[in-house]
């Protein structure tokens, strides 16, 4: 008697569809950014060179909001998407060593969309253009220069943003598929869950609740670890003229040494951590819900 087949993700067996990737991408990252949007502006605030509380303060933490709707879907499924078509594909690497390609691959994929909703997120965010998505994206479309003006001022940070992404992610998915790989392997030996709860007859991919935990710890340690490239990130994009990041690297190093560097460590690290849960959580969840419902 064959065993019967296991559910998508588990080694041996294909990564989800296309389709399921993509809505199942979509589905987690509207999901996090709607959830968390609070925690990532006062943590966009934290690192604004203009100050906390001259770039809002406690007020008015759902600007910006508009420009991260608008981006959140899209980004989310071409980042999954990418990422589970180049793990399918890659052979010949370590399985870490696929995670890592995939994961990077996948974020720069994503950054074609996240970058320009970021740049107008993060102002609106930051009190610029009277705090509102739609006033900074007009502003951005008036730059001088035409539509390379325009392309300019909409990708501003894109170099810094791919910098911060791929070691984040790098860090971060081989940790969470590890991780999954050894709650697959206990669950296979034991029948249970992390939680103790009983797998079903063939089930061995994790739940939602065991991918976010996982996500989350796979989130924190990459989130501590990248921060002063998130805070370099924000101040290129919050800059009123386009700076270089070696230039605004030695004026934060002059002014301030290295302590503005890790503005914003403890939201950024309780935003991501959180955020990790509830995006591979909800995932995992909408990918094992699909496949199910699929075979």
């Amino acid at each position: 008697m064959e065993p019967p087949p296991l559910p998508p993700g588990t080694a041996g067996t294909p990564p989800p569809p296309f389709r399921t990737a993509l809505l199942a991408g979509a589905l987690a990252g509207t999901t996090v950014d709607l959830s968390l949007f609070p925690l990532d502006t006062l943590k966009t605030r934290l690192q604004s060179s203009a100050g906390f509380f001259a770039s809002g303060g406690f007020r008015g933490i759902y600007r910006g909001v508009g420009s991260a709707l608008v981006g959140s879907a899209p980004g989310a499924a071409l980042f999954f998407v990418t990422y589970e078509h180049i793990k399918s594909t890659s052979t010949t690497l370590s399985p870490t060593a696929t995670h890592m390609l995939a994961a990077s691959l996948g974020e720069i994929a994503a950054c074609a969309v996240r970058v320009p909703t970021e740049v107008v997120k993060q102002r609106a965010q930051a009190g610029q253009h009277g705090g509102r998505s739609l006033s900074a994206l007009r502003a951005i479309l008036r730059a001088p220069g035409g539509f390379g003006g325009v392309w300019r001022e909409l990708y501003r940070g894109w170099g810094i943003t791919v910098m911060r992404e791929v070691p984040f992610t790098v860090l971060q998915f081989p940790v969470w598929e590890g991780l999954k790989a050894w709650g697959r392997e206990r669950r296979a030996r034991t029948g249970r869950g992390l939680f103790g709860e009983t797998a079903m007859p063939g089930e061995r991919e994790v739940g939602a609740v065991e991918a976010g935990v996982y996500g989350s710890l796979a989130g924190a340690l990459a989130a501590g670890v990248t921060t002063p490239l998130d805070v370099l990130k924000t101040r290129v994009m919050l800059s009123a003229q386009r700076e270089g990041v070696g230039r605004i690297v030695r004026g934060i190093l002059r002014e301030h040494g290295m302590r503005p560097f890790f503005a914003g460590i403890g939201p950024r690290v309780m935003w991501i951590s959180a955020g990790g849960a509830i995006f591979l959580g909800s995932y995992q969840w909408a990918v094992n819900a699909m496949e199910r419902k699929r075979l």
